[in-house]
């Protein structure tokens, strides 16, 4: 048997995982020295009321130790394949590597590195788990995700340019210009997930649409993609996004989720993420 483990940036709970066969490892928010685990200890609503108050809160990876010990319990029952969110957007990667180095049978663990996150990440950890239910080689499942992972595509539209300024994502005085016009970014996630690029800068919503939709048709983005939309409590800027993209891909599948408080901590409040894989 060969058991699946990731983290919420699948924007799965622990409980939503164990319903479906997989092992999830919740990152960490920190606010005012109090850590919290993502999904568990608070909600994306309770973290956007502190945020509110001027709370500043920031993220931390699962910690090592959770790492080990969730290895090694999986270890008894056979093989374990860990696939985290982007290594150039969070350390979990490298947490997992030491992990698997630090537990019972390396041989026996392999971690992949999405190189996504949240909507697409959650689409390579459901495929893993069919393969694995179908009874698939750690080996097989792994070329599978890495060929899967290639044919992804993600932009953020950010509300407050601040979280992102503070994250390095975005230069200090573009963040400043960008709140006093009132102007909408939009980010494109780096090749091999290595942060965050600037794509756009928009003055309407149908422009932010129109730009990311035409960026994945040149992209070769089509109606075989998956597309997700995530967001943190801004559910009307995901419905708009949601219908340009049924305007410009007809029939594709399109899925909204609510974002995890962890990415609610880096994108800030309101942020939609829009993204594609090709399954």
């Amino acid at each position: 048997m060969i058991s699946i483990v990731s983290d919420t940036s699948t924007l799965y709970s622990i409980s939503e995982g164990q319903e479906i066969g997989l092992s999830i490892v919740p990152l960490n928010i920190t606010v005012d020295d109090q850590s919290y685990k993502d999904f568990e200890d608070i909600t994306d609503h309770q973290l956007l009321k502190m945020i509110e108050e001027n709370k500043v809160p920031r993220t931390s990876q699962p910690s090592l130790g959770e790492k080990i010990d969730i290895y090694n319990e999986l270890l008894k029952k056979g093989e374990v394949i860990d696939i985290t969110m982007a290594s150039g957007l969070s350390g979990t990667y490298q947490t997992a590597l030491l992990a698997k180095n630090a537990c019972d049978d390396p041989e026996r663990v392999t971690v992949i590195d999405s190189m996504t996150l949240c909507g697409p990440h959650r689409a390579l950890v459901d495929l893993a788990l069919e393969m694995s239910a179908m009874g698939k080689s750690a080996a097989e499942i792994t070329q599978q995700i890495e060929n899967m992972k290639r044919h992804e595509i993600s932009f953020l539209i950010p509300i407050d340019f601040e979280f992102l300024v503070r994250g390095g994502r975005l230069n200090g005085m573009a963040g400043v210009l960008g709140g006093l016009l009132k102007l909408m970014a939009v980010m494109k996630k780096g090749e091999e997930g290595r942060g965050l690029d600037k794509f756009a800068v928009c003055r309407t919503t149908r422009k932010v649409g129109h730009d990311i939709t035409e960026e994945m048709k040149r992209e070769g983005i089509d109606n075989s993609y998956t597309f997700y939309i995530s967001h943190a409590a801004n559910e009307l800027l995901a419905l708009k996004m949601k219908e340009k993209i049924a305007e410009e891909f007809p029939d594709a599948t399109i899925h909204i989720y609510p974002l995890s408080p962890s990415f609610i901590t880096q994108g800030g409040p309101g942020c939609v993420a829009i993204q594609a894989i090709k399954l």
